[in-house]
Order: structure tokens, then sequence, then C-alpha cells
């Protein structure tokens, strides 16, 4: 299905060291003609990191998708009940992010922005970015992978000799994941090789 004329949540959350991976990702998505909603966790807000100052990596996600941020959980709940969304993107989706979603927990405003999107029977998808996606968190990879209107953007080991648990989805198989999710349907293969030896 054509993004273009959709209007897609893309929810971001604290994997501070994708963010440049996402920025060629809302760019694209808005020159596709997609009205792009941002949703930020509490996270993305607030941390200073090396990758960015939270101030101005929140200002520049602004002006990207020219829209203002949902940032807080009474934001994000009217995306139920309005059904603004034709689909919800998490990326990057933090191993955190992963665990609550799993668990039904709804304790941010990009996990709000999930329930919401799943309440109306629209697709979610999940570009993953964990140091424990082969660890602890891999069942809260699976269960999610099985979940009713749950996507995952075809992801693999970024670094399998010095982060051996570590998974990372490929952020340029979003848009075909996106298009796929749109019709019901799991962008194959899910398992892909991601590091070159």
């Amino acid at each position: 299905m054509e993004l273009k004329g959709k209007t897609i949540g893309f929810a971001i959350t604290g994997s501070h060291c994708t963010y440049d991976e996402i920025r060629p990702v809302l760019k694209k998505l808005v020159e596709l003609g997609v009205t792009v909603v941002p949703i930020l966790s509490y996270t993305v807000q607030s941390t200073n990191t090396r990758f960015a100052e939270a101030d101005a990596w929140v200002e520049e996600i602004e002006q990207l998708t020219r829209q203002k941020p949902i940032t807080t959980i009474v934001e994000a709940e009217p995306l139920g009940p309005s059904k603004k969304l034709d689909a919800l993107l998490i990326a990057p989706c933090t191993g955190n992010t992963i665990s609550r979603l799993a668990n039904a927990m709804t304790d941010s405003p990009v996990l709000m922005a999930a329930k919401a999107t799943m309440r109306n029977d629209r697709p979610v998808v999940l570009a993953i970015s964990t140091n424990d996606g082969l660890g602890l968190n891999m069942s809260n990879i699976a269960k999610l992978m099985s979940a009713k209107n749950i996507f995952m953007v075809p992801f693999g080991q970024d670094d399998p000799y010095k982060k051996m648990n570590s998974l990372v989805a490929r952020m340029d198989l979003v848009y075909d994941t996106l298009e796929a999710a749109l019709e019901k349907k799991q962008l194959q293969p899910v398992l892909i090789e991601r590091y070159k030896y």
C-alpha cells in the first residue's frame, strides 16, 4: 500500500546511538507525502548524550516533520478515539520499550500511542535497537512477533563478536515494512544478516 497521503506516528525512544539512522527515515517519509506525527519518549526529551543534546534533537525532529511532537501520555491518549494514525512506527525501539509493550505497560507517550493504535486495529511497526535482543529480551521480542497488528522491520546482529546479544533493525527497510503492515502483512525475511565480515 502506498505511503503517500497516510498519517504515520513516528515514535522515538532512547537508543541514542541510532539517531543518525533515523534522520534520513524521517526526511524521506515527509518527502514521500506522509504526514508524520512525532511521539517522543521521556528519555528522548530529557537525556543529553554524546550523540545529541536533548533540546536540540527535539527541535530538529519538529523541523524535520513540521509537527509539534507529542510528549506526554495525556497528549498521546486521543490518538485512540480520534483514529488519527494509519499506523505507528517505533524507531528506534529500545529493549526497555519492547519489554514494556510485551507486558502491556502504558507508562510513556510512546506506549500510550502504541496502545491507542492497536485499539483501532491498526499496525504498530517496530524497528528494534537493543543490546539485549538475544538475551533476556528475546522472549519479549518473540511475544511481540506473534501478537496481532505488531510488525517488525527486518533485523539482525549488528556486532556479533563485541556485542553478541545486540539486535538492530535495518532502517532502510522501514518504508517497505510500513507498506506491507498497512496491508496486515509482515515483510519477509524478518531475520537478516546485518553484520558484514
